[in-house]
């Protein structure tokens, strides 16, 4: 049987799921290669003629069942990813933390003895990093990206509004230091050449600060802010509800991904760490 080949070079956007019913009548087999780009995810769409009708099927369904389970991944790819995250705290900051405390910032926070020169370094900082964030996703046209405009997680306004607070009781600005300046530029590289990373630091960033973040905001504003409530840890709406919402839509694009594409998310968590923890880091400085 004559065999034709389909031009390797189509894109199709990610957004959108081909039907089968656009290849009735072909008797052929082929593949389509996905590029790794922002316009569509790696991977291939097998093209297979069954009887005269064809059908269209992810080369990841065909090996998924093949493959072993990853922690997590009956939950959904939100779940893997916490997993992984959660492995990676010291056993002061979680109970499934599996490392050992080795720097201040590591150990419990209850010993920390944070300034507010140092705090005002990370705000700096944090606040660099979330124009980052914020901006890209709010910037962009890209499918995957564009789905997370408008969450309710976005943090840049109200650190805004917080440095503003502590320049009217006198403080000094700072400038960003090389944490913060460090990260942006990486998560602008990610963005535009690495979606499946990029979507792994959004998650770590986001979801961690409205956890251990908050829980670290709270008790360094009892230190050394008489207890002053900051921007930075309010949420307009209830903040669960905002989590579930975005956790269904990182699941929905996870979707899309091979099993390969998610593996290489995981393993861009412990950069992720890093880079945080460089920031964090700054209170203590």
């Amino acid at each position: 049987m004559a065999t034709t080949r389909l031009n390797p070079s189509c894109h199709f956007p990610a957004s959108t799921r081909l039907s089968c019913e656009s290849y009735l009548g072909l008797r052929t087999t082929g593949r389509i290669s996905y590029a790794r780009t922002l316009t569509a995810p790696r991977g291939y769409l097998a093209v297979k003629a069954n009887g005269g009708q064809a059908s269209v099927v992810t080369a990841a369904a065909i090996t998924e069942k093949q493959q072993k389970k990853y922690p997590g991944e009956s939950k959904g790819f939100v779940e893997e990813m916490r997993f992984v995250a959660m492995r990676l705290h010291t056993k002061d900051q979680a109970r499934e933390g599996e490392k050992e405390s080795r720097s201040p910032e590591e150990g419990p926070v209850a010993k920390w003895e944070p300034t507010v020169e140092g705090y005002l370094h990370f705000l700096v900082d944090s606040k660099l990093v979330y124009d980052t964030l914020d901006g890209i996703i709010d910037g962009s046209n890209f499918p995957t990206y564009a789905g997370f405009k408008n969450t309710g997680l976005e943090r840049a306004e109200s650190l805004r509004k917080d440095l503003e607070w502590f320049k009217e009781q006198g403080y000094e600005i700072p400038e960003p230091m090389a944490p913060g300046k460090t990260y942006s530029e990486y998560l602008k590289d990610l963005a535009e050449n690495d979606p499946q990373a990029f979507i792994c630091h959004f998650y770590n960033i986001y979801f961690a600060h409205s956890a251990g973040g908050q829980m670290i905001g709270t008790k360094v504003s009892k230190k050394i802010l008489n207890n002053k409530e900051l921007e930075f840890y309010k949420w307009d709406g209830q903040l669960s509800q905002l989590l579930q919402n975005v956790r269904q839509k990182l699941n929905k694009v996870a979707e899309w991904w091979t099993r390969e594409e998610k593996s290489h998310c995981l393993e861009e968590t412990e950069k992720s760490f890093k880079f945080s923890g460089e920031i964090l880091r700054l209170i203590l400085s």
